[in-house]
């Protein structure tokens, strides 16, 4: 009997390897999930490769500390220098661009503090740091915070509490608050999109070049955590910079708005 068991165990080693070794862990922002881009994309990955990617949302920050940990195979986030400077560190390898959109600055379609229509991003935060009106900060490190605390050091002010409230929260709890307290935030425009009905917000300022906002994706380095699944981030990493990737990217439009662009290079 023990030897039976012993033969049944050893039979099934192999295969609960094999499925453990078909899992993906990827650390990406909470936009790629809020916007509902994930939930479309990843089933496409899936299915072709026979694999499962576990997908931790956060702010690009904790992403980038997830995968430095060894925590993750692979991360897909949004602040271009942070991601140089993890790969120059020798914690990622082989980064890619996947796709880009933009930041928008939204806010209450009432809009006290007349910014709206203006394409001016620094111009529209010099109003918002004097007009009598509450900012809605990510607080969380992500790229979006990282670009949002970028536009307060290049005008030299930035609003104080309780007119400036750092949330420490996701795109989409953020967006929700803003709602909440007829304030203003920066956002990416797939969140927003996502998130415009059950906000009531407006978009306020849009097309302004330091709002572009890009994509990477970067395999965590193999020789400093030897227990990732470094073939398994590289099958994700081909795969969503490949022509059916990048495809697919561009054919997400939901309510028929496209919300990210396809940027790999061939």
């Amino acid at each position: 009997m023990k030897r039976r068991l012993f033969l049944v165990l050893l039979a099934a080693a192999p295969l609960a390897f094999a499925q453990q070794a078909s899992v993906i862990r990827m650390s990406t922002t909470t936009s790629t999930e809020n916007s509902g881009l994930l939930a479309y994309l990843l089933p496409k990955f899936e299915a072709r490769t026979a694999t499962k990617v576990n997908v931790i949302a956060v702010g690009t920050g904790k992403a980038l500390e997830l995968a430095k940990n060894g925590d993750v195979d692979v991360t897909l986030v949004h602040a271009r220098a942070a991601e140089d400077k993890f790969v120059a560190d020798g914690w990622g390898v082989n980064r890619r661009d996947v796709m880009y959109n933009d930041f928008v600055v939204a806010g209450p379609a009432s809009d006290p503090a007349h910014i709206g229509g203006g394409k001016d991003v620094l111009a529209a935060f010099r109003k918002l740091a004097a007009a009598d009106v509450k900012f809605i900060s990510r607080g969380d490190n992500s790229g979006t915070d990282i670009m949002e605390k970028g536009y307060w050091k290049a005008i030299g002010t930035q609003p104080q509490a309780p007119r400036y409230v750092s949330a420490g929260l996701g795109m989409g709890e953020v967006l929700n608050m803003a709602g909440e307290l007829q304030g203003y935030t920066l956002t990416d425009r797939a969140t927003y999109a996502t998130y415009k009905a059950r906000t009531g917000l407006a978009i306020l300022v849009e097309g302004d070049a330091k709002m572009f906002n890009p994509y990477g994706i970067i395999a965590v380095n193999p020789a400093k955590h030897q227990g990732t699944n470094y073939k398994g981030a590289m099958q994700l990493i081909e795969w969503i910079t490949s022509p059916e990737g990048q495809g697919a990217i561009a054919n997400f439009r939901p309510a028929g708005q496209q919300l990210f662009f396809p940027s790999a290079k061939p």
